[in-house]
């Protein structure tokens, strides 16, 4: 259900010195002829929004893009991508893979320097999603770094809008603070960022970015803030990115991953398989995994396996990946099990030709043993693509088989809506993504 917005003022452009003065003249000016509040400042917390949407910028400026800087994945952006991949020869997938923003950047880098302007309208920050409004932000932070342009500092524009309530009349409000300037500029104002979140509340910083723990705004952030939010279905390298995940969490900043959250409905519909004590003891008979996922990133197939392994005590022995028949990416990793059983897993990245909304999402998974009498055989499917490649894998088992509907929503935002209502220590997820990191050590 929308949650509808009022402005209760629009986007006021103002100098970085001047941001908390405009603010307080926002809130004195909010009261009736009887001295009563007409609206009041949210309380449940703060947060920064890292947006970068580089990826838009190169296609811009490279004549694949006309829309707006606004970091939605919508059609226009889809088929932008698709254009810019046809163009340079690479394999067509309406998604910023590594080789397509490499190859965009070395085009943009060939660009004579009065090209690389983007007369694109950059409207991040103009507008914040209508499912994490509903939750009374206190003040959204959004930081838009631009490619393109000399390093002239840092702008900013001041706004406030207000969810309507449908059953109060008082508006309760959320300041919106847009900050734009180049990489290295957002840099060097790292520390005012962090003093512009509000003190006392919950601090959160989403970084709608691969993570890059070197950068200097990064690790301001990440001192101040009591949970870095990210998405894995959009890492570029999302091995490598796992990895520094593993290393922030050892480093005891807290790191939630929206991309973990999809894997919900195959986490729970596995365990139920096993539910029933007849089949429970049958778990350890397991030795063969193989998952199927959307070739692309394998991030979701990746988290899955170490949280499966992790629950059965599995210990990562060795790591390979390969292309086969010239489509499919496979990643091969043996486990020791218990009494020294060797466990065989198989990640199969498939090409698929209706590419989904969230890259690397997962298609099947099947659990059997080389035991022909242990009753473990389990096949789960999505509902949308079905689990011709698994059934037909062949079994001496007879397989459980189930469908897995996904979330309602997979979009970043409503999972972000969700997040900011149970945030805390995910030991679950640490657990597995620290079984996740063993393996890919093994490379």
């Amino acid at each position: 259900m929308n949650t509808p917005l009022v402005a209760l003022q629009k986007p006021k452009d103002v100098s970085i010195a001047e941001i908390e003065a405009e603010l307080s003249k926002i809130w004195l000016g909010q009261t009736s002829g009887q001295g009563a509040p007409l609206a009041s400042r949210a309380s449940t917390f703060s947060m920064v929004v890292y947006e970068p949407e580089e990826f838009q910028q190169l296609l811009a400026a490279l004549g694949f893009y006309e829309g707006s800087i606004d970091g939605i994945h919508g059609d226009q952006t889809r088929q932008s991508i698709e254009a810019a991949q046809k163009a340079y020869d690479l394999d067509i997938t309406g998604h910023v893979n590594p080789k397509t923003l490499e190859k965009l950047r070395q085009e943009f880098d060939r660009l004579p320097p009065e090209k690389r302007q983007i007369d694109n309208l950059d409207a991040r920050g103009f507008q914040v999603s209508e499912a994490i409004a509903g939750q009374n932000p206190c003040r959204i932070i959004t930081l838009c770094p631009k490619i393109g342009e000399e390093d002239t500092g840092v702008t900013a524009q001041v706004s406030a809008y207000c969810p309507v309530q449908r059953k109060s009349s008082h508006l309760i409000c959320c300041e919106y603070l847009t900050l734009r300037g180049t990489k290295d500029a957002l840099n060097r104002v790292g520390e005012m960022v962090s003093s512009l979140m509000v003190p006392d509340l919950p601090k959160f910083v989403w970084w709608k970015a691969t993570p890059n723990p070197e950068q200097e705004l990064f690790q301001q952030l990440a001192k101040q803030s009591h949970c870095i939010i990210v998405d894995s279905g959009y890492f570029s390298d999302p091995e490598s990115e796992l990895l520094k995940m593993q290393e922030l969490i050892e480093e005891e900043i807290y790191i939630a991953d929206l991309n973990w959250h999809r894997l919900s409905a195959w986490q729970e519909l596995t365990a139920a398989a096993f539910d029933p004590p007849e089949r429970r003891d049958s778990l350890k008979e397991i030795d063969k995994i193989a998952i199927d996922y959307e070739k692309g990133n394998d991030s979701q197939a990746l988290m899955f396996l170490g949280w499966f392994a992790s629950r059965l005590g599995w210990k990562p022995l060795s790591y390979s990946s390969s292309s086969e028949s010239g489509a499919y990416d496979i990643t091969r990793v043996s486990f020791e099990g218990e009494c020294d059983r060797e466990i065989h897993a198989e990640l199969a990245g498939v090409p698929v030709g209706d590419v989904g909304e969230i890259p690397g999402d997962l298609m099947g998974l099947r659990l059997t043993s080389s035991n022909p009498h242990a009753d473990c055989c389990t096949i789960l499917c999505s509902e949308t693509t079905g689990c011709m490649r698994m059934e037909a894998g062949g079994s001496a088992q007879s397989c459980r088989t189930e469908q897995v509907t996904s979330l309602s929503d997979q979009k970043a935002e409503l999972l972000m809506a969700q997040q900011l209502q149970r945030w805390g220590r995910d030991v679950l997820y640490e657990e597995s993504l620290a079984v996740t990191a063993q393996i890919l050590k093994l490379r």
